[in-house]
């Protein structure tokens, strides 16, 4: 995140805000002692994501920063939801709704697709069996743990070439499960 005075010595803020966004696009927030309306406004149309004028209280200043912060996570998630993920020779389209595995297309029910789904976000990493359970069916599920373990082993059937020997969808005993990055 950025914080910028739109008054620079030798530049106006207004003008530094581009680079910003085009080159490292970071949120940027203006502190500025400029106070008219048309100021702020120009700001926000120019790309800022806040606006915060001079003089500012700290604690008002640190609830804009964890708001911004919170509307771009949302944002980037909400991207990453959408783009197709590779994760070895497994390919996921969110978009689409389609899995191909090794070249092959395979049909997912809803459930199983979000599951793998939530593994391939975080491929390489363990993911809980409640965290799992939580991100895929609720919270009204919460202790349900074996619909976890049923969904796993049908998605090994349909993922592994020995669904008994997974190489792809793996159980990290007393932990949870990740998807193995694996080899494209």
């Amino acid at each position: 995140m950025v914080l910028l005075d739109i008054g620079l010595p030798g530049m106006d803020g207004l003008d530094a805000l581009r680079p910003f966004r085009e080159q490292i696009g970071v949120p940027v927030i203006f502190l500025t002692a400029r106070h008219r309306e048309l100021d702020e406004a120009l700001g926000l149309e120019l790309g800022a994501d806040d606006y915060v004028t001079k003089p500012f209280n700290l604690e008002v200043l640190l609830a804009h920063i964890k708001a911004v912060l919170r509307r771009s996570l949302r944002a980037v998630e909400a991207a990453a939801a959408q783009t197709p993920l590779i994760v070895g020779d497994i390919t996921i389209d969110p978009t689409a709704h389609t899995v191909t595995v090794a070249g092959q297309s395979e049909d997912l029910p809803p459930r199983e697709f979000e599951l793998l789904h939530a593994l391939a976000l975080e491929a390489g990493h363990v993911i809980s069996t409640g965290d799992l359970l939580s991100r895929v069916w609720g919270a009204e599920y919460n202790g349900e743990h074996q619909i976890v373990y049923v969904h796993i082993r049908w998605l090994r059937e349909k993922l592994e070439e020995d669904p008994r020997h997974p190489r792809r969808t793996l159980t990290v005993r007393g932990v949870g499960y990740k998807l193995e990055p694996g080899e494209a």
